[in-house]
């Protein structure tokens, strides 16, 4: 899909220990250790330092931003009715923010082999968060909505947990991936037929899981130098016609076009379309998703900034502001206050949602509920056979 030039031969990323990110111990570069005063020439040397790879600021921005484009989505979702500027924006946003946000989720998820580790890994980081949650967001809206008859049900993700169950599906079937020959072949046909199949339900979220696997697919396939190559300077010039026509045609189809076409939730015929529609609207928005992303991509900063430590913890970001605006919706807060969906209204739901995940993303945020998304839970595993 993208070429590796061969100017850009740099040394692969560091594995991931989480593979959505990189390992916390990866924070400060490899330093040999300085010789003591005075000593001499006949002194042993000491032993080097094991080498420690610092942490790539620029995925770490595109996992803060790409989690801000998210919120402030949801946070236009209750206001957009009324506005077509608003639609065609959201429309924009959700085109490319959850595909980017898969795509780098593949990325870092290359070095998942199945091993014990990883295993463990995959339970306390995806598995226990999806089961606290998915009872947290039930049990929310059965009490703050006065919704007696919700039922915590782990088969059917409520709201936003559908993404911890595609994480951990795809994860599981990353070795499948990695060993065909033409895997990304495999995976649009698969989302093809997703999108034309309504016989798979809701179980699982599996329409969400298998139309939106070519992103995972495609993620698991890139390379160091393929984020090297979008982020060149012709590609940042290209982007911003892209974006600018996709800003205009967004804003042309924004009346005409079902929002459940980028829900990727449902089949074409759970949506009255055409079954052949489905097959055409896969790829079309695969097209439009990817061609987007690339323009998201080129423009991240690739340096350190202020928000990039923020970046390390987007779970607790992603899983806390669907909370916070579930508690706004509940309150009737955007039905008590019209204005919001007035111009002026709509930038204090976008700085607001955006200054709520970043809290959110915050270091102190992501200690304290680290007993929810990343549990010690050795007591839980066998421990690893000494080898003979």
């Amino acid at each position: 899909m993208f070429p590796a030039p061969s100017v850009f031969q740099r040394a692969p990323l560091p594995p991931a220990t989480r593979e959505s990110e990189p390992r916390p111990e990866q924070t400060t570069t490899a330093t040999a250790p300085r010789p003591a005063p005075g000593a001499g020439a006949s002194d042993a040397p000491a032993p080097a330092a094991a080498p420690a790879r610092k942490r790539d600021p620029y995925f770490d921005n595109v996992k803060y931003l790409a989690i801000v484009l998210v919120a402030v989505a949801h946070a236009w979702e209750p206001v957009m009715d009324g506005s077509r500027a608003t639609r065609a924006l959201y429309m924009l946003v959700y085109t490319f923010h959850m595909p980017a946000f898969i795509l780098i989720s593949g990325y870092f998820s290359r070095t998942f082999d199945m091993s014990a580790p990883k295993v463990k890994r995959l339970i306390t980081g995806v598995v226990v968060p999806y089961v606290l949650f998915e009872t947290a967001y039930s049990l929310f809206k059965r009490y703050a909505d006065d919704s007696p008859d919700t039922a915590i049900s782990l088969i059917d993700p409520f709201y936003l947990t559908w993404f911890l169950v595609a994480l951990f599906i795809w994860r599981v079937t990353t070795p499948i991936w990695l060993s065909l020959r033409h895997p990304m072949l495999v995976a649009l046909a698969i989302s093809v037929l997703a999108s034309v199949s309504p016989e798979i339900g809701d179980d699982l979220d599996l329409q969400r899981v298998l139309q939106f696997l070519p992103f995972f697919v495609l993620g698991l396939l890139m390379k160091p130098e393929h984020f090297q190559l979008v982020r060149r300077r012709e590609v940042k010039l290209l982007a911003l016609p892209v974006l600018a026509a996709a800003l205009l045609f967004a804003y042309w189809i924004a009346p005409r076009m079902q929002l459940g076409w980028l829900y990727r939730a449902n089949s074409a015929q759970e949506m009255d379309a055409p079954w052949w529609s489905g097959a055409v609207m896969t790829l079309a928005m695969f097209g439009c998703a990817l061609a987007l992303t690339i323009v998201f991509l080129a423009w991240v900063p690739g340096r350190a900034r202020w928000f990039t430590v923020l970046g390390a913890g987007t779970i607790c970001g992603y899983l806390l502001h669907g909370l916070a605006l579930k508690a706004a919706v509940y309150a009737g807060l955007f039905d008590r206050y019209t204005w919001l969906s007035d111009p002026i209204g709509l930038v204090v739901v976008t700085l607001t949602a955006a200054a709520a995940v970043s809290l959110m993303c915050t270091p102190p945020v992501g200690r304290a509920l680290k007993w929810a998304t990343d549990p010690d839970m050795s007591w839980a595993f066998r421990k690893t056979p000494a080898k003979r």
